[in-house]
C-alpha cells in the first residue's frame, strides 16, 4: 500500500463501498458508527448541490439492515428517506445496504462491467448529529474490477497504485462533494499555477487527443485563477480533477468543491486528426462541438469560486432533506455563464469574432423566449425546483432561464461599470469575494460592492434586470463597445410562434405565445398534416406536409391557408394566417470598432 499522508486514527463514521453485481448494476455499501445515539437516525439525501430538483434519491436504496456485533437492530423508517435504529450507545452500529446503480448523468451514480461512478448523495447515508464529524470511506477493490482505477477529489490516506483504499472527508459534506470514478478510463495531468490537477476520460474513441484537450484546459485553469487572484495566483484548492464521461449523446456537468464531473458527446472530443503534423506551429482546428465542451469546464472550474465557495446566504449550510431556496441563481449560474465563454477568449481559445458568436446564440436564445416577459431571472431561481428542472411544451412560455438571461444581466453590468469608466464586472466579482470572505453573499453584498466601485447606487438597474421582465438594454450597450447589431429575418419556425420535430411527420413540440400557430389555435401535440389553399387560388388543392419549409413551397403568395392538423385521432382545419418575412427579427452581432471590441474582451486578468 502506498500512503499519501500520514494514516489518521479511525474515522468514528466509516463507509465501505464494494461491487455487489456488476450485471444488476448494484454497489453495497456499509456504514460503520462507532458511538451511535440510542435513537440513532439517518437519512439519503433527496437533492444534490448544483441541481435543484428533488430525485428522490432513496429509490434506489435496497435491503437496508443494521445490526451491532451479532445482533440485527430494528430499524423502523420514518419517511422516505430517514430510519431510526433503536441501538446500544456502547457499541458500534453496522448498517449495510445496496444500491442501484444505473443513470449516466452526472447526478447520481452508474455501474457496469465497464464503468463504475458514483456521487456521495446516492450512496452515503447521513449520521444524524455526527455530520461534522471526520468520515471515512473504503474503496474495495475486487477480481471482478481487478483492472479498474480510481479518480476522485477526496484525501487519501492509504491506497494502492489504482486508487483503491482509504479515504478521509473532513465532514460528510466534504464526503459527499467528492464524487468517484471507477474503470479504465485515460488518464492525464498538469499544473495551472502551480496547482496539480487530472483529468480523467471514460469512453474516449480511439482518435482521442488527450494531449490537446490537457493543453487547451490548463489555459482555462490558469485564465481563471489569475481571473480571481491576479498576481498572486493562490487558488483555494491543493488540487483539482476534471471526470469525463464520453458518450453517444449526452452533455451536462456538475460542480464540486475540488473536482467537476461533465458529460459530453463523444464526437465532441478532440481528435489527434485536427492537429496538422505537417504544420505544428498552426493553431488546431476547434469544431463547434469541442468549443461547446470547453465552454462546459470553463463553466465547471469557475463555480470552483462562484457557488462552491462565494455562494448564496440560503447554502451556508445544506440541507439535504428538504429543498433549499434562493433568488441568486441568475447570480451564481448566470454569472457563471457570462465568464465561461469570455474567459476562453482571454485564455486564447477564441478569438473575437469566435466569441461575439457565441454571444449572439445566448441573445437569440433569450429573444425568442416569450417568457422572458413573463418571469424575471430572480423568480426563475425561486422556481428551479418546481419550473427550470421539470420543463414541458409551456416552459418558454413562462421561464426564462437563469443560466441564459442571468449572462445577459452580467454583460449589461460589465457593459455599463465598462462605459462609466469606475470599474468593471471583474473587479466587482473579486472584490465580492474578498468582502464575502469566499463565503456566503447577498444581494445587498452585490448592490454595495457596486456602489462601492462605480460610484454610485445601482439600485435601479438591479431592480428592472434582475426583479424586472422587461428586455435589458442590449442594443445600446453592445453598439456603445463597438459591436454591430444586425436584425435579420427569423426562421419559419420563429416567425409562425412554434417548435416542431421532423423526425416522424411534421410534430408541434412547443406553441409560442402570441404567435400565428398559437392564433390559428395549434397546440403542443399536434401533427402538422396537410395544407389547404384558398379555393380561388391558382391552385386550391391540398398539399401533404412532410417538413416545416413545405409551407412555403405549397403557399405560394397565400397570405390565409388552412392547417389540417390531427390531434387525438381527431382531424382539425385550423385558419392560419401566414406572418410576413419580416414580422419577427433574430440578431446578428458584427464588429464595428475592433479597437473598442478589444478594450472589452481583450481585457487582461491582471
Amino acid at each position: 500500500m502506498s500512503s499519501t499522508s500520514p494514516s489518521p486514527a479511525p474515522c468514528a463514521i466509516q463507509y465501505r463501498v464494494e461491487v455487489a453485481d456488476l450485471n444488476a448494476h448494484l454497489f453495497h455499501v456499509t456504514l460503520t458508527i462507532d458511538q451511535p445515539a440510542a435513537l440513532q437516525r439517518v437519512s439519503l439525501p433527496v437533492w444534490i448541490p448544483g441541481s435543484y430538483l428533488v430525485r428522490e434519491f432513496s429509490k434506489n436504496l435496497q435491503k437496508l439492515q443494521a445490526r451491532q456485533g451479532k445482533r440485527a437492530v430494528p430499524l423502523q423508517q420514518l419517511d422516505k428517506n430517514t430510519w431510526e435504529a433503536t441501538a446500544n450507545p456502547a457499541k458500534p452500529l453496522v448498517l449495510s445496504c445496496e444500491v442501484y446503480a444505473f443513470d449516466t448523468s452526472v447526478r447520481t451514480a452508474w455501474l457496469d462491467a465497464t464503468r463504475g461512478f458514483f456521487n456521495g448523495t446516492s450512496l452515503f447515508l447521513r449520521v444524524h448529529g455526527q455530520e461534522d464529524a471526520p468520515h471515512g470511506l473504503e474503496l474495495v477493490a475486487s477480481k471482478a474490477i481487478a483492472p479498474w482505477s480510481v479518480a476522485t477529489g477526496l484525501p487519501a490516506t492509504a491506497v494502492n497504485a489504482a486508487g483503491f483504499g482509504q479515504y478521509q472527508a473532513a465532514s460528510y459534506d466534504e464526503l459527499v462533494d467528492c464524487p468517484v470514478e471507477l474503470g479504465t478510463f485515460w488518464s492525464g495531468e498538469f499544473k495551472a499555477c502551480g496547482v496539480p490537477h487530472r483529468f480523467v476520460v471514460a469512453g474516449a474513441p480511439p482518435s482521442f487527443d488527450g494531449a490537446r484537450l490537457l493543453a487547451d484546459t490548463k489555459a482555462i485553469c490558469e485564465a481563471e485563477i489569475r481571473f480571481w487572484h491576479g498576481g498572486q495566483r493562490k487558488a483555494p484548492h491543493k488540487s483539482y480533477v476534471f471526470m469525463l464521461n464520453a458518450v453517444d449523446d449526452g452533455y451536462g456537468g456538475l460542480e464540486h468543491r475540488n473536482s467537476t464531473v461533465l458529460v459530453c458527446n463523444r464526437r465532441d472530443l478532440p481528435r489527434s486528426s485536427e492537429t496538422d503534423a505537417k504544420k505544428p506551429a498552426a493553431p488546431p482546428k476547434r469544431g463547434e462541438g469541442y468549443t461547446t465542451l470547453l465552454g462546459l469546464i470553463s463553466h465547471e472550474y469557475f463555480h470552483t469560486w462562484n457557488v462552491k465557495r462565494l455562494r448564496p446566504a440560503e447554502f451556508t449550510r445544506y440541507q439535504y432533506d428538504a429543498e433549499q431556496y434562493t433568488r441568486l441563481l441568475w447570480f451564481f449560474e448566470g454569472f457563471t455563464s457570462y465568464y465561461d465563454d469570455l474567459l476562453l477568449r482571454r485564455a486564447g481559445l477564441l478569438d473575437n469574432a469566435g466569441y461575439l458568436k457565441l454571444l449572439n446564440k445566448t441573445i437569440n436564445q433569450v429573444q425568442q423566449t416569450p417568457g422572458r416577459l413573463v418571469q424575471s431571472v430572480a423568480q426563475a431561481s425561486m422556481d428551479a425546483w418546481v419550473k427550470y428542472y421539470r420543463q414541458d411544451e409551456n416552459t418558454p412560455n413562462a421561464t426564462v432561464s437563469y443560466y441564459t438571461k442571468g449572462a445577459l444581466v452580467a454583460l449589461c453590468f460589465d457593459l455599463t461599470l465598462r462605459g462609466e469608466g469606475q470599474t468593471t464586472l471583474d473587479d466587482v466579482m473579486r472584490a465580492l469575494w474578498t468582502r464575502c470572505q469566499a463565503g456566503p453573499m447577498r444581494e445587498a453584498d452585490f448592490a454595495e460592492v457596486l456602489a462601492e466601485l462605480g460610484g454610485r447606487s445601482f439600485d435601479a438597474e438591479i431592480q428592472a434586470w434582475v426583479h424586472g421582465t422587461a428586455d435589458l438594454p442590449l442594443k445600446d450597450l453592445l453598439t456603445n463597445h463597438g459591436v454591430a447589431v444586425h436584425e435579420d429575418p427569423a426562421q419559419l419556425a420563429q416567425r409562425l410562434g412554434m417548435r416542431v420535430s421532423e423526425a416522424q411527420g411534421l410534430q408541434v413540440k412547443v406553441v409560442l405565445r402570441g404567435g400565428a400557430a398559437e392564433q390559428a389555435g395549434m397546440a403542443a401535440g399536434d401533427e402538422w398534416l396537410a395544407l389547404e389553399l384558398p379555393a380561388k387560388s391558382a391552385d386550391g388543392a391540398g398539399w401533404r406536409m412532410s417538413k416545416l419549409d413545405d409551407l412555403l413551397l405549397y403557399a405560394g403568395g397565400a397570405r390565409q391557408v388552412t392547417a389540417l392538423m390531427a390531434r387525438d385521432k381527431r382531424l382539425l382545419r385550423l385558419p392560419l394566417t401566414l406572418p410576413t418575412v419580416a414580422s419577427t427579427t433574430t440578431w446578428r452581432l458584427g464588429m464595428e470598432n475592433a479597437r473598442a471590441v478589444s478594450a472589452w474582451l481583450d481585457l487582461p486578468t491582471q
